[in-house]
């Protein structure tokens, strides 16, 4: 037995030896690349920005209510969403059906609108806030900033320079002319040394969307099994009982000792920190997937046919950019975004401001499970561990309702508009405290008192980093020395 020991604990050193020297850099490359995710995102284009880019919306000039637009687009049910923007100077009505397919209907005279060219994808980033002199950079298919497959349904991209200080470059798609991704060069410039290299976001393996989760599992796995042996070894080589030559409790000295202590004292967060972050890509379907079912928000519309009754604003509406076209409770609902980012509720029929009571919105709610029972019914008007700004802005006030069902599910609703903001089950619910706590540092009392947050996170990255780098440094020695 003790032979057997001995030789166990001989493979221990020699695998955390030769992996640690790879997965070091590894480390090493996410704690600094995590530092820097801290303050500058992947680029996105949310709804704000969208809104800002686009102009007034000439309500004077559109002929065609929305159920003639869903008619000439051969709807049999109402779409995901409906939309009616501005393309350059025609109205038209934006549709997505069930299936993520895209179309884009004259609000003039009707017709199914084809692919837009170069020099009208140019005419629509010239109403960008930040539009110098656009120019066209090229057509991309996919690149590293529109690798996802949520761009799939829009695809190519022109691609826009608007010639301003700050490099913007917008995405246009050019099956639908609308702006899908805008990015500037401050945002692509970090994201090489943030985003890319801690998500492994290479556009050659995340293109391949099974293929970059099972690498960063693999990955994230192996690494964290250095980390779990890393500990087991530094507690083995601790003086703690029996302290070393003058009273020291390493045996090593230099980069070694550094890496030792540092590890006995900062070892158990990059073990979090690797453990939480495998968790990110949830392996091996350890966590429910989030979203609805078609049949679930159509229970919740309480309507499915292609039809709406609405009449139109003759008069225009200054710094109103979008309306959209929803059902709540079989309550038809426009809403009306405006350049400023705000949002207001209207009637579809008469224009005038419109308000759902919660009692409305909860009895639609309580359709999206049949099967279950509503047993909470709250309004949160401020965050708690489950509804918070960090990273994303969330709304406030906000309506919870929540189920008996067997995974005990909660939807987030809006009040003023009664659109679902997020849905939340138990497993979510462990994976926001599994994930987002232990790898974003997301504790309620750290997020709500900033910079207490961004010093703590800096500080213990920083401890990592120390482990990380002299695992490198001695991982390098011993290779030279081979």
């Amino acid at each position: 037995m003790p032979r057997v020991v001995r030789r166990l604990k001989r493979w221990l050193y020699l695998g955390h030896r030769w992996l640690g020297i790879a997965c070091c850099l590894l480390f090493a490359i996410w704690f600094v690349s995590g530092v820097v995710m801290m303050y500058v995102a992947f680029p996105n284009l949310d709804t704000r920005e969208r809104w800002a880019a686009l102009p007034d919306l000439a309500f004077s000039e559109v002929r065609l209510a929305p159920d003639q637009a869903m008619a000439a687009a051969e709807l049999k049910r109402y779409p995901r969403d409906l939309r009616l923007v501005m393309q350059d100077g025609e109205p038209v009505y934006r549709l997505s059906r069930a299936d993520g397919r895209r179309q884009a209907i004259s609000a003039v005279d009707g017709r199914v609108l084809g692919d837009v060219s170069a020099d009208q994808a140019l005419a629509v980033a010239r109403h960008h806030p930040a539009a110098v002199a656009p120019v066209l950079l090229g057509t991309v298919d996919r690149d590293q900033w529109s690798v996802t497959a949520r761009f799939d349904p829009l695809r190519p991209l022109f691609r826009i320079g608007l010639g301003d200080a700050g490099g913007t470059e917008l995405y246009v798609s050019q099956k639908t002319g609308e702006i899908v991704l805008d990015t500037t060069r401050h945002e692509r410039v970090w994201n090489w040394l943030g985003a890319i290299p801690h998500w492994i976001y290479l556009t050659v393996l995340r293109q391949d969307a099974p293929l970059w989760r099972q690498v960063v599992m693999w990955t994230s796995g192996i690494c964290l099994l250095v980390a779990v042996s890393g500990i087991w070894i530094g507690l083995l080589r601790a003086g703690l009982r029996r302290r070393y030559a003058s009273g020291r409790i390493t045996p090593y000295r230099g980069w070694m000792a550094w890496h030792h202590l540092t590890g006995l004292i900062a070892g158990v967060l990059v073990l979090t920190w690797m453990a939480s972050g495998w968790l990110s890509v949830n392996p091996f379907e350890l966590f429910a997937r989030r979203g609805e079912t078609r049949e679930a928000l159509q229970r919740y519309a309480g309507h499915d046919a292609p039809t709406i009754a609405a009449s139109l604003p003759v008069r225009d509406r200054p710094g109103v950019v979008e309306a959209r076209f929803i059902w709540v409770g079989a309550a038809p609902l426009m809403l009306l975004g405006h350049r400023d980012g705000s949002q207001s509720v209207a009637d579809p029929v008469s224009g005038a401001s419109r308000t759902l009571s919660q009692d409305r919105i909860f009895a639609a709610a309580a359709q999206l499970l049949p099967d279950a029972r509503m047993i909470l019914r709250q309004q949160l008007d401020q965050p708690d561990a489950y509804w918070y700004s960090h990273h994303h802005q969330r709304v406030l006030p906000v309506l919870r309702a929540g189920f008996d069902d067997a995974a005990d599910t909660w939807f987030h609703l809006d009040p003023a508009s009664g659109e679902i903001l997020g849905r939340s089950d138990r497993s979510r619910r462990v994976y926001r405290w599994m994930f987002n706590a232990l790898h974003s540092f997301d504790f309620p009392l750290l997020i709500a008192h900033r910079p207490a947050w961004d010093i703590v996170v800096i500080v213990l990255s920083l401890a990592g980093l120390v482990i990380s780098v002299s695992g490198v440094v001695i991982g390098w020695r011993r290779l030279r020395r081979a």
